[in-house]
Order: structure tokens, then C-alpha cells, then sequence
């Protein structure tokens, strides 16, 4: 902006004195000493109006750095409340489990195999969660050193459809694959697989019993735009601007006993930046979630 006013007036003064007024067609000396003068006085007031254009553009951008350290660290301060609250749960219940065998050394073998069992649970959810917690955070500081490779999207699902089989069985629910054979993009294999699985098991936590869940995509330009969606119980409106922020959970309690981490979504909408597309969320007309995503070939 200073470099564009900065050459408009100069441009105006030289055009003013050099040509005496605008309607003659040929540069004329300064033989006058009003446009020698009024020539100095321009260069003057360019001068004190490039200063104050300088000092205003340095305070703004002094209070923008100022602000946005200042968002970062409120960031970064959440994000670590949330992380050390997360990680309380399960450390504690390993803990009361363990102490509880530990200080019990005549407890029944049946009781022990069940304390042993929740332990095991509890460390399972809490090794979920600082993977979720590393992926994030390869995202965030280490996006150039993840290795892009050519990916098959289309056996990708399958495989994770297969995977996820019996996980849909037990909550009745049918999962419709209409993705184009060998839709082939560049990226970061983990990273894809991310997005479609992290969808995959929101919607069978959260969806409900008896849900469909339908992935489909088509071609637009450089990117395949998908779809992913499902026929389930939704989310309240007021939710949706905030689905894909870290640790976010509508229903905190039962979010937890689903073995959830909070971070599925946010990595999901990572993971799609990362790869040079977007990502949206609406309720289904017909019920049920509806994500928009695209990623770029």
C-alpha cells in the first residue's frame, strides 16, 4: 500500500511540474521559480506523507503479530488443558486398577482377569490417543517431510470396508461403496487412509443402529470431490461449526465410553487441507450426516 500511494503522488508531481498544467503536450523546463518552489514543497510532503504511512502500516502489523501470537498461545494453552485432561482418565483408571491387584493378593481369579481386562481397554484408549495426538502433530510442524506417493483411493476403502465389517454387523449396519474404480491421487498413504477411516468409525459410533453409510465421488477438474454420508440421527445445527474442532464431543460421556479421542474429525479435516482440498458438513435432508470433501488429484 505505501509503495502504491508513494508512486501515484510522485507520479501526479512530476507530471504537474514537468508539464506546468495537464493540457500542454510537451515537458517544460523549471525555469520558473514558483514550480522549482512548488516542485521542493511536493517532494516534502511525500516525504512526511511516506513517514506517516510507514509508522502506521509498522503499527499494524506490530498489532496483528501482537494478536495473533497472542490467539496462538490461547491455542496452545487449550489445546494442552484439553490433551492433559484427556490423558487423566485412562492413566487414572490404570492406575485404580493395578493398585486395586496390587494391594489385593488373595482377589479371586475371575475378578483379577476382569481388572486386568479394563486395564487392558484403558491402555488401548490411551495408545489411541497419543497416535491421534502424533498425527496431528505431523500435520501441524512436519506437512513437507510426509512422503506423497501415487495412492488407489478405490482399494483403499475396500480395504477399509473390510476391515470395519464387523464392526457394522454388530450395529446393523450396511455400508454402500460407490466409488469409481482407480481413483488414483498423489498423497501421503497414512493421511488418506486417515480421512476415510476416521468417517468411517465416526459413523458407526454415532450414527445409530441400522444406519446406511454411502461413499461416492466424481471428477471435477484438478480433484475428486466425495461424499461421504449417512442416514443416521444427525447433529443438532448449533453443533456443526464446531464438529471439526480438537477434542470437541457433543456428548462428552458417551463419546469416552465409545472409545473415542475427540481428534478423529479434526484429523480428518487436516488431513484434507493437507492434500490441497476442502471439507464441509451438513445434515442429511433424509437424516443423518453429510460430508463434502475434495482432494486434489
Amino acid at each position: 500500500m505505501w509503495f502504491s500511494v508513494m508512486a501515484i503522488f510522485l507520479t501526479n508531481v512530476v507530471v504537474f511540474i514537468l508539464f506546468d498544467d495537464y493540457e500542454r503536450k510537451v515537458i517544460a523546463p523549471l525555469n520558473d521559480s514558483n514550480d522549482l518552489h512548488l516542485f521542493i514543497f511536493s517532494i516534502i510532503v511525500m516525504c512526511l506523507l511516506g513517514y506517516i504511512l510507514y509508522r502506521y502500516a509498522k503499527r499494524m502489523d506490530e498489532r496483528i503479530s501482537r494478536e495473533q501470537l497472542a490467539k496462538e498461545s490461547a491455542m496452545r494453552r487449550e489445546l494442552t488443558q484439553n490433551i492433559s485432561h484427556e490423558l487423566k482418565t485412562p492413566v487414572a483408571s490404570i492406575l485404580g486398577y493395578t493398585d486395586t491387584i496390587l494391594q489385593n493378593p488373595y482377589m479371586s481369579e475371575e475378578q483379577r482377569k476382569k481388572f486386568i481386562e479394563r486395564t487392558n481397554i484403558q491402555a488401548q484408549r490411551l495408545t489411541a490417543l497419543l497416535q491421534d495426538i502424533s498425527t496431528l502433530n505431523k500435520m501441524d510442524y512436519a506437512a513437507d517431510r510426509l512422503n506423497k506417493e501415487r495412492v488407489n483411493i478405490s482399494e483403499l476403502v475396500s480395504d477399509i470396508v473390510e476391515e470395519t465389517q464387523l464392526a457394522l454387523e454388530q450395529q446393523q449396519m450396511t455400508l454402500h461403496n460407490c466409488l469409481p474404480e482407480d481413483i488414483c491421487v498423489m498423497g501421503n498413504t497414512t493421511m488418506l487412509y486417515s480421512i476415510f477411516r476416521n468417517l468411517t468409525d465416526n459413523a458407526v459410533n454415532y450414527a445409530g443402529t441400522g444406519a446406511v453409510i454411502e461413499i461416492s465421488a466424481q471428477p471435477n477438474g484438478k480433484y475428486w470431490d466425495f461424499t461421504f454420508s449417512d442416514n443416521g440421527i444427525g447433529v443438532p445445527p448449533e453443533h456443526l461449526p464446531r464438529i471439526f474442532e480438537r477434542f470437541y464431543r457433543l456428548d462428552k460421556g458417551r463419546s469416552r465410553s465409545m472409545g473415542g479421542t475427540g481428534l478423529g474429525l479434526a484429523i480428518v479435516k487436516n488431513a484434507v487441507l493437507l492434500h490441497g482440498g476442502s471439507i464441509t458438513v451438513e445434515n442429511a435432508p433424509q437424516g443423518g450426516l453429510c460430508f463434502h470433501f475434495s482432494i486434489k488429484r
